[in-house]
């Protein structure tokens, strides 16, 4: 695999400031899951957290450090829905798009997010506000269509009760 090349230098562990202290909590925590089976997980898991999304950098010196390639990181991050490589708004909007709330009208409150929001799914607005997903089910079929703001979930939405939601974000 050809080297990738992003122009960025990769922060040492032993950094000053908050990039430093940052990796040092990555290093603690590849510190204590080394050897476990799927430690990857937590490592990646504690990254985000703590940067909101995981750079092509915090990848390479994760996959460094844990001895990994760094296709077998990527892999991860990109299989797994949670993980994310660039920046999301402080709000993230999931709108169900499964069968019970596409049926119910998810489609109409899909379209009026994009509309609301001047963004497309998987894109985030420019004042770094809200950023728009769909997923396939949250888990509320009885009570579709639903949208989740963070950790709320909306219920039995409309156009107009969307907007509504929206605007006490904002």
């Amino acid at each position: 695999m050809p080297k990738l090349d992003t122009g960025m230098v990769t922060p040492a562990v032993g950094g000053r400031g908050v990039a430093g202290r940052i990796f040092r909590e990555i290093q603690t925590t590849i510190d204590q899951t080394r050897g476990e089976a799927g430690a990857l997980i937590p490592v990646l898991q504690r990254a985000q957290g703590l940067i909101g999304y995981l750079p092509v950098p915090v990848l390479q010196t994760i996959a460094r450090d844990m001895k990994l390639s760094l296709s077998t990181v990527y892999g991860v991050t990109s299989f797994y829905s949670f993980f994310t490589t660039v920046p999301r708004g402080k709000y993230v909007v999931s709108i169900c798009m499964g069968t019970c709330c596409y049926v119910r009208g998810g489609e109409r409150i899909l379209n009026t997010l994009q509309k609301e929001l001047g963004i497309d799914p998987g894109e985030t607005t420019s004042d770094g506000l809200f950023s728009l997903e769909m997923v396939r089910c949250l888990g509320c079929c009885g009570l579709a269509p639903v949208v989740a703001i963070e950790e709320t979930i909306y219920r039995r939405m409309t156009p107009t009760k969307m907007k509504e939601v929206l605007s006490a974000y904002a």
